[in-house]
């Protein structure tokens, strides 16, 4: 999460569509793009507008909750989020929502298990990159890449092991005073899921929802029992074939990681967002990466633990996890599939 856009747009944008079958039910669609730094959308079947109303305000209202608690640049009144945590590195442990704690647990473990390729606690290093690109972009003349040696610096404030948790005090403390987290590998598509959750539970089995290409899938459409359709997008901008397959899926994630999601240009050369932790530059194995598994959280995870070792390897790892499938478009746009993938592809 970057510097929030502005919040010129007004929560809901709603769109009534025709209805598509014989079921009474109506296709409504919201959009809103104050959250994540990135566009929300909710798709669902429902016998009244209200009762989609209702539920696209019950998912705006959740997400942003989790929005202010995993935001690492700004602060919210009465919120102790991530910020806070990193602004108190060295300092003190700080009291924090259930919600930080759940995610973080997960987020440690995997960056424990998978160092190499996944770590939460890359943000000095990130930071660095972050500056760098903002300012590549804001003076595109003047765009530079971070010096190695402040990165090889930062690097040695990466330590997961210091990031230290209380479940029973709810506190987090880094124990390093040069440390800092960042959840944008997690935090996206565990806040997805976890909002997803809370649909379900509030009685809606049958909906869409996409948060910046996030996308969960509440059950199938409600009607006729009909998997929901998902585009691929096409990493290759300059390609008149704007989707690379169409998905069907039903109450499972998709979610992509690619290079095309923020990248500057430096004397000619594009360098993307997603940062392999062993060389401390842009990975360059693939153009995109495509997970699908029931969670959201977990499909964010694996998308940047593949992205950052080489297919061989990621076909691997996707094969010791279940029901999950994986799609990666390597730098000539080479299209390889895991095991099972193919089977989801429409057209």
């Amino acid at each position: 999460m970057k510097k929030l856009i502005s919040a010129i747009l007004a929560m809901a944008l709603i769109v009534q569509l025709p209805a598509c079958n014989t079921s009474k039910k109506t296709r409504y669609e919201a959009q809103f793009l104050q959250l994540f730094d990135t566009m929300t959308e909710i798709v669902a079947y429902t016998e009244t507008k209200e009762e989609f109303t209702n539920l696209s305000n019950l998912i705006y209202n959740n997400l942003k909750v989790y929005h202010e608690l995993y935001d690492i640049y700004n602060d919210y009144p009465g919120v102790s989020n991530i910020k806070t945590i990193n602004d108190n590195a060295g300092k003190k442990p700080v009291k924090v929502d259930k919600k930080i704690i759940d995610m973080l647990l997960l987020g440690k473990k995997e960056s424990a298990d998978n160092s190499s390729a996944f770590n939460i606690a890359l943000g000095s290093v990130l930071k660095i990159w972050h500056q760098y690109r903002e300012a590549g972009i804001d003076d595109p003349e003047n765009a530079a890449l971070p010096p190695m040696a402040d990165l090889k610096e930062a690097m040695k404030h990466t330590d997961i092991s210091k990031v230290v948790i209380d479940e029973k005090a709810s506190t987090v403390y880094l124990e390093d005073p040069e440390m800092s987290l960042d959840v944008g590998g997690i935090a996206k598509g565990y806040a997805t899921e976890q909002v997803a959750k809370i649909a379900m539970e509030h009685g809606y089995n049958s909906a869409l929802l996409s948060v910046g290409g996030n996308v969960r899938a509440i059950g199938d459409k409600g009607v006729n029992q009909e998997d929901w359709n998902i585009g691929i997008q096409n990493p290759d901008k300059e390609s008149e074939k704007k989707s690379l397959c169409t998905i069907n899926i039903k109450d499972e994630s998709v979610v992509t990681s690619g290079i095309y999601e923020r990248y500057y240009t430096v004397d000619g050369k594009t360098y993307h967002h997603i940062i392999d932790p062993k060389t401390l530059m842009p990975s360059t194995y693939f153009k995109a990466v495509t997970i699908i598994t029931p969670d959201s959280g977990m499909a964010d995870i694996y998308c940047k633990l593949i992205f950052n070792v080489p297919y061989e390897q990621g076909l691997a790892y996707i094969r010791t996890l279940p029901d999950t499938e994986a799609l990666w478009v390597l730098p000539d746009n080479e299209i390889k599939y895991s095991d099972h993938f193919q089977k989801y592809i429409k057209s």
